[in-house]
């Protein structure tokens, strides 16, 4: 199970569809690319081991160029494209890139980054010089000394300094030998593996789930369709439009689709539709409950991070009966733990970890990979949770994001939770705020609706509406409107960017 398999027998099958424009390119269009790209890496004297960023809006050329890293022995670092160029300077610089491959969307950070990384070579589509015509000068055969190449993700960076998180050395080296992942996928996500799987990626490649699940889908045989950007309506036409089986999510988008009009949503033929995989964020129990209820119960939720330590699974029936859960494990065995290590009983919040024989480790930085490893060799993500008497995990939040108000513990995701299912808020971010009395207070922005509402009375009518369903020491002591938030298109809050603005005002009022 391999594109050049595919490529082999069906080299006419389509491999990837853009979703706006229709471009598509086939197997044997991809397998020729992919080469291309291995020989351009040698060409460019990048061996096995050696690092290449990759800093692309989604375009066809994102898979070609992962493929053919994947077959190069080579390291490809897949970059935000919400960052500045100081920090994909930083990026480039901790992860040893030789090469960075962009496209004019990212002018002028490029002239930018020229200046902060003038060790790292540059090739730009649409650009100088232009990555397209590099990769078609070079042969279209495979490399004689073809091995498997890896990825390394950074963090979001959302709450610090992206991480850098280092890739497990394969257990085959053999560049079309099976993986776990795809294993894992074809068994618990029922994909089947006769490539019939059309599968819709809504979010940006660079993030890990629709990177690795995109090439899961291509070892499968299948046809990966690729959203330019997200947009709610154009998903559902999407879904009907290319007869997509399956697909993968997370919570925000959930959100825009349910906040679309009723015609809207009820416009277009998702029969095809299979499987809804969701992940990145806990999803709302409301917000859940109305996706199983329009779409069906062929939500897939799991738990899992780019660390790979860990991962839990639950169907929708399995999710109605445990309601708010992200799954039982299906690798490693979770443990939720105090502040001291130590494991609280069945039922009781802390951090979890996982046990497991995969171990990971972030790159440049062992205070970071000790800080996530417990004395017993589990390791952590770092978010707060439970488990329940049948084994299913809760998530209460992460432990950077726990506001502490009076010495009170209060975990901003339950409050957000409630906001976006407020029908004039599009969107929420809680936080804590600097505070004289308190330490911190929470603090809730929110995108309304409509911008043209914000004020007091929204204000108080949110206000009225959190308490009915929260403590009073839970409330936001203050509620600001934006007409965005600073959310990565791959769903996660950049809570650092507000915090840093709400400390900063603390510091010029003091």
């Amino acid at each position: 199970m391999h594109p050049t398999t595919h490529a082999n027998t069906r080299p006419d099958h389509p491999a990837i569809i853009m979703a706006a424009s229709g471009q598509t390119v086939t197997f044997g269009e991809m397998e020729d690319a992919a080469n291309r790209v291995a020989q351009l890496f040698r060409a460019h004297g990048i061996g096995p081991g050696d690092t290449v960023g990759l800093w692309l809006e989604n375009r066809v050329e994102y898979l070609e160029i992962a493929w053919g890293n994947q077959r190069a022995g080579t390291v490809l670092v897949p970059i935000s494209t919400h960052l500045t160029a100081d920090e994909v300077a930083y990026i480039l610089q901790d992860s040893g890139a030789k090469l960075l491959i962009s496209s004019s969307y990212f002018t002028p950070r490029l002239e930018e980054l020229k200046a902060l990384a003038p060790e790292v070579e540059q090739l730009v589509f649409e650009g100088t010089p232009d990555a397209s015509a590099a990769i078609a000068a070079m042969p279209a055969a495979p490399l004689a000394d073809q091995s498997v190449g890896l990825a390394m993700l950074y963090s979001s960076g959302t709450t610090g300094r992206p991480k850098g998180i280092k890739p497990a050395t394969p257990p085959d080296p053999d560049h079309m030998a099976v993986s776990p992942l795809l294993m894992l996928a074809a068994h618990a996500f029922g994909w089947p593996t006769d490539g019939s799987v059309v599968y819709l990626s809504p979010g940006p490649l660079y993030h890990a789930a629709p990177f690795r699940w995109t090439m899961t889908a291509h070892a499968l045989g299948g046809t990966v369709v690729i959203m330019e950007k997200f947009d709610a309506e154009a998903a559902l036409q999407a879904i009907e439009k290319y007869k997509v089986t399956d697909s993968q999510w997370v919570p925000t988008h959930f959100v825009r689709m349910l906040k679309l009009p009723e015609d809207a949503r009820s416009r277009y033929d998702l029969s095809t539709h299979k499987r809804a995989i969701h992940a990145a964020a806990p999803c709302p129990v409301d917000v859940k409950h109305a996706m199983i209820d329009w779409w069906g119960p062929i939500l897939l939720e799991y738990y899992a991070g780019s660390e790979g330590n860990g991962m839990t699974f639950a169907t929708s029936q399995q999710w109605l009966d445990h309601p708010g859960s992200v799954g039982k494990p299906i690798m490693g065995t979770p443990h939720i733990c105090d502040a001291d290590g130590n494991e609280v009983p069945l039922g009781e919040e802390g951090v979890v970890f996982f046990d497991n024989e995969t171990q990971f480790a972030y790159h440049n930085d062992p205070e970071k990979t000790a800080e996530a490893t417990h004395a017993r060799g589990w390791t952590t993500l770092g978010d707060i949770g439970k488990l329940d008497e049948d084994g299913f995990l809760y998530l209460t939040d992460r432990r950077s994001n726990m506001i502490i108000s009076g010495g009170v513990n209060i975990y901003p995701q339950e409050v957000e939770n409630l906001l976006i299912t407020h029908p004039k808020v599009t969107d929420a971010a809680v936080i804590g705020a600097p505070d004289p009395d308190m330490g911190e207070r929470v603090v809730a922005v929110v995108q309304p609706a409509d911008m043209g509402a914000a004020g007091e009375s929204l204000k108080a009518e949110l206000l009225d509406y959190l308490g009915t369903k929260l403590a009073r020491l839970k409330l936001p002591r203050e509620i600001d409107f934006r007409a965005e938030l600073p959310r990565e298109a791959n769903g996660k809050l950049y809570k650092r960017k507000l915090k840093d603005e709400y400390r900063q005002r603390a510091t010029e009022e003091a």
